[in-house]
C-alpha cells in the first residue's frame, strides 16, 4: 500500500474514527446500516495490514463524520481489536515518503476512539500503553505539523479518559505520566494547556502519589507558575490563584516560590477587588498558611503590614458572611478566612520573633474578637440537623483556637455556647469515624474545591481541650461544663486516646497532637481535683481514670522522650490518690504499689550532684533528662512532691514502701553531698515536706534517716520540722 493510501486510511480520523469526532451518533432506530455492517465484516476478515487499511477506509466512507454512536464504536473495536493498534504504536519505520510518526498517529487515533468507552479506557491493553503514550507528549517534531498536533490531541484524550476511570490515576502515575505532563507544560509546545489541565486532575485525585513519583518535575512547574503569578498584570493572575494551591507540595515549598507567591498576593489583596477576584487569593493565602505557617511572609515592615492586611480582610469576610441574613454563606471562602485568622492568633500570641508590632497585635485582637463573636452567633443558630456539616466543624475549630489563648473576652457569649459545644463534642466523639471524615472535609473546604490540604485534628474535642482547660479554672464556666457532663466525656476521651499509646500500638506513627491532647486532659483534671474535689470522689468515671493512671505509669516513666506526659500522669494520680485514698484499689494492691514506685522514680531522679571546677563541693543540678524541659516540668514536679506528701499519712503502707525504695536515704545522701547554698529554698521546702511525713508515719523511716546523718543534714539546711521529728524516739 502506498503512502497515499496510508494517508487516505488515516482519514479515518477525519471521517469518523478519530478521537476528536467520536461524538454520540444519529441512532439507527430501525436497525443497523447494512453497508456499514458489510464493511465491518470485511474488517473482521482482513488477513493483513493492507486489507485492514482498506477495510477501515471503506468503513470511513460508510460512516460520515460524527455518525458513530457507542454501539457502532464498540463493533468497530470488536472488528479491529488491540493487536493492530498495538503494532501501529510500536512501529518504528513508516512507508516510503511518509512522516515517521504516521503509523503511531493512526494507532493513537484508534485508541482514543476506543477510550471514549469507559470500559475500554480501563482495559489492560490500554493501561499498558500509558508509558508509550506519555513519551508522545514530549517527543520533538515540527510544531506546525497538523498530523503531529492531531496525534498529541488524541494522546491527551486517551490519557484523560484513563484518568476518569476508578484506578486510572494510579496507573498514570506509575506509568510516568506526571513527569511527562510536567515536561510538556514547561516546554510550552502544542497542547501544553491540556497537560496542565490533566496535571490538575491527577493532583486532585492522588496528590501524595504524584509528589512521591515526580517531585522534581512538579516543583519545576510550581516555580514556573509562581513566577508567572508574580509577573501577571492581567486577569490570568486570578486564574493562577485557583491553580496554585494544587501545586503546593506537602513538604517544603522552595523559598523562591514563596517570595513570588507572597509578592503576587500582596499586589492583588492590596487593590480594590470584587469578591470573585479576592476569594481565590484568600484561599491561596490560606493554603500557604496551612503549609508554611508564617514562614512565607517576609520579616520587616512590609511583611507585618501584609499579615495585618490578610487577617483584617479575613475577619471582615467572616463577619459579612455570618452576620448577613438571607444570604448563602460561601463556606469554602469563610473556612479559608478561618485559617488566616488562626495564623493571626498564633502571631499575636508569639512573644519572640513575631512578625507583628505591638500596636498591630492590639488592633488585630480587636477585629478578631468581633469576628469570633460572629462565629459564636452562627454556632448558636446551628440545629441538630447541621451538626455533622464540615463548615460547623471548621467554625468550632477557629473558636477552639481563640479560646486556647483568650477566654476573658466574650465570656458571657462563650458560657451561653458551652452546652452546645459539649453536646457537639460528644456527638462527634460517639461517632469517631464521622469526625475523622469531617476533619478531611474541612481541610478540603478550606483549601480548594478539589484538593485536600494538610490534615486537621480528627475530632472536635481535641480542638476544645485548651480552651476548656482555661475555663475549668473559672467558677461559672466550670459549673456549666460539669452540669453538661463534660468531665465524664473527658474521662472517656482520655481512656480512648490512651489506648493509642498502649503496648501493641506503634506510637512512632502517632501525631504529636495525641500526646498533647493527653497532657491537656491531665491539666483539666488537675483543675477539677483542686476546684471540685467532691466531683472526683462521687463520679465513677474518675475511679476508672485512676485505675488507668496506676496501670500505665510504671511503663511510661521508662520510655524515652515521654517524661512530660509521665509527669502529668504521676502528678494527677498522686493528687487523685489523696481524694480516693479509701478506695480498695489504693490499699496496697500490686497496681497501687507499682504506681507509687513509678511516681517515686519520677520525683527522685530530677536532681543530681554535679561537680564544679575549682570547688571541693558539688552543687545540686537538674538531671540531663529533666534539664531541657524543666520550664514545663517544674510546676508539675513541685505539685507532685506536695501530693505525695499528702498521701503518706492517708496510706499506711506507703512509708514502708518508700523506705524499701531507699528514696529517703538517697535524698538525704544527695543533700549531704552538695553545697546547701546551691539548693533553692523552694527545693528545701519540698524535700523537707516529704521527709517529715515519712518520718512521722513510720519508726523505721526515722531510724533509717538518722543512720543517714539526717539530723545533721536537717541542721545544715535549717529544716527545723525534720530536725524536731528525728529527735523524737
Amino acid at each position: 500500500m502506498s503512502c497515499c493510501d496510508l494517508a487516505a486510511a488515516g482519514q479515518l480520523g477525519k471521517a469518523g474514527i478519530m478521537a476528536s469526532d467520536c461524538e454520540p451518533a444519529l441512532n439507527q432506530a430501525e436497525g443497523r446500516n447494512p453497508t456499514l455492517e458489510r464493511y465491518l465484516g470485511a474488517l473482521r476478515e482482513a488477513k493483513n495490514d493492507s486489507e485492514q487499511f482498506a477495510a477501515l477506509l471503506l468503513v470511513t466512507k460508510a460512516v460520515k463524520a460524527g455518525d458513530i454512536d457507542a454501539k457502532t464504536r464498540r463493533r468497530i473495536f470488536d472488528a479491529v481489536g488491540f493487536t493492530f493498534p498495538n503494532r501501529l504504536l510500536t512501529s518504528k519505520e513508516a512507508p516510503d515518503g511518509c512522516p515517521d510518526h504516521v503509523l503511531r498517529a493512526l494507532g493513537v487515533a484508534l485508541l482514543a476512539c476506543f477510550c471514549s468507552d469507559p470500559e475500554l479506557a480501563a482495559h489492560p491493553q490500554v493501561l499498558n500503553k500509558i508509558p508509550i503514550l506519555s513519551t508522545f507528549l514530549t517527543a520533538r517534531g515540527d510544531p506546525d505539523d497538523a498530523a503531529r498536533r492531531s496525534m498529541i490531541d488524541d494522546t491527551y484524550q486517551c490519557l484523560t479518559a484513563v484518568a476518569g476511570t476508578p484506578r486510572g490515576p494510579r496507573h498514570l502515575i506509575a506509568g510516568g505520566t506526571v513527569s511527562a505532563l510536567c515536561q510538556a507544560y514547561l516546554g510550552h509546545g502544542y497542547g501544553f494547556d491540556q497537560a496542565l489541565a490533566l496535571l490538575v486532575g491527577l493532583l486532585a485525585a492522588a496528590e501524595t502519589q504524584c509528589w512521591k513519583e515526580a517531585e522534581p518535575d512538579l516543583l519545576a512547574v510550581l516555580r514556573g507558575l509562581s513566577e508567572d503569578f508574580q509577573k501577571a498584570e492581567d486577569a490570568s493572575k486570578f486564574e493562577l490563584c485557583q491553580l496554585l494551591p494544587l501545586f503546593l507540595p506537602p513538604t517544603t515549598v522552595p523559598s523562591e516560590c514563596l517570595r513570588d507567591l507572597q509578592a503576587g498576593l500582596a499586589r492583588i489583596l492590596g487593590s480594590k477587588l470584587s469578591s470573585w477576584q479576592r476569594n481565590p487569593a484568600l484561599k491561596l493565602a490560606a493554603r500557604l498558611a496551612h503549609t508554611c505557617g508564617s514562614d512565607w511572609i517576609p520579616a520587616g515592615n512590609s511583611g507585618s503590614k501584609f499579615l495585618a492586611l490578610l487577617v483584617n480582610l479575613a475577619c471582615v469576610e467572616v463577619r459579612l458572611a455570618l452576620e448577613e441574613t438571607g444570604t448563602e454563606v460561601k463556606e469554602d471562602v469563610v473556612t479559608a478566612c478561618y485559617a488566616l485568622m488562626e495564623l493571626g492568633i498564633q502571631e499575636c500570641t508569639r512573644c519572640e520573633q513575631s512578625l507583628l508590632k505591638e500596636p498591630q497585635k492590639v488592633q488585630l485582637v480587636s477585629v478578631m474578637k468581633e469576628a469570633i463573636g460572629s462565629v459564636i452567633h452562627y454556632l448558636q443558630q446551628v440545629g441538630q440537623e447541621k451538626q455533622k456539616e464540615p463548615f460547623v466543624f471548621a467554625s468550632v475549630r477557629i473558636l477552639g483556637a481563640w479560646l486556647a489563648e483568650e477566654t476573658s473576652s466574650l465570656r458571657k457569649e462563650v458560657c451561653q455556647l458551652l452546652p452546645f459545644l459539649v453536646r457537639y463534642a460528644k456527638t462527634l466523639y460517639e461517632e469517631a469515624e464521622e469526625a475523622n471524615d469531617l476533619s478531611q472535609q474541612v481541610a478540603t473546604l478550606a483549601i480548594s474545591p478539589t484538593t485536600p490540604g494538610p490534615t486537621w485534628p480528627g475530632d472536635a474535642l481535641r480542638l476544645l481541650l485548651p480552651g476548656w482547660c482555661h475555663l475549668t479554672v473559672e467558677d461559672g464556666p466550670r459549673e456549666i461544663l460539669i452540669k453538661e457532663g463534660a468531665p465524664s466525656l473527658l474521662c472517656k476521651y482520655f481512656l480512648q486516646q490512651w489506648e493509642l499509646t498502649s503496648p501493641g500500638h506503634d506510637t512512632s506513627v502517632l501525631p504529636d497532637s495525641v500526646e498533647i491532647g493527653l497532657q491537656t486532659c491531665c491539666h483539666i483534671f488537675l483543675n477539677l481535683v483542686v476546684t471540685a474535689p467532691g466531683l472526683i470522689k462521687r463520679d465513677a468515671c474518675f475511679t476508672s481514670l485512676m485505675n488507668t493512671l496506676m496501670a500505665s505509669l510504671p511503663a511510661l516513666v521508662q520510655q524515652q522522650g515521654r517524661l512530660l506526659l509521665a509527669a502529668n500522669v504521676a502528678t494527677l494520680g498522686l493528687l487523685m490518690a489523696r481524694l480516693l485514698s479509701t478506695s480498695p484499689a489504693l490499699q496496697g494492691t500490686p497496681a497501687s504499689r507499682g504506681f507509687f514506685a513509678a511516681a517515686i522514680l519520677f520525683l527522685s531522679q530530677s536532681h543530681v550532684a554535679r561537680a564544679t571546677p575549682g570547688s571541693d563541693q558539688a552543687v545540686l543540678a537538674l538531671s540531663p533528662d529533666y534539664e531541657g524541659i524543666w520550664a514545663d516540668l517544674q510546676e508539675l514536679w513541685f505539685l507532685g512532691m506536695q501530693a505525695f506528701t499528702g498521701c503518706v499519712p492517708l496510706l499506711p503502707w506507703l512509708a514502708p514502701a518508700a523506705l524499701r525504695s531507699r528514696w529517703p536515704q538517697e535524698l538525704l545522701q544527695l543533700l549531704g553531698s552538695v553545697s546547701p547554698n546551691s539548693v533553692k529554698p523552694e527545693m528545701v521546702a519540698a524535700y523537707q515536706g516529704v521527709l517529715v511525713e515519712l518520718a512521722r508515719a513510720n519508726r523505721l523511716c526515722r531510724e533509717a534517716m538518722r543512720l543517714q546523718a539526717g539530723e545533721e543534714t536537717a541542721s545544715h539546711y535549717r529544716m527545723a520540722a525534720l530536725e524536731q521529728c528525728l529527735a523524737e524516739p
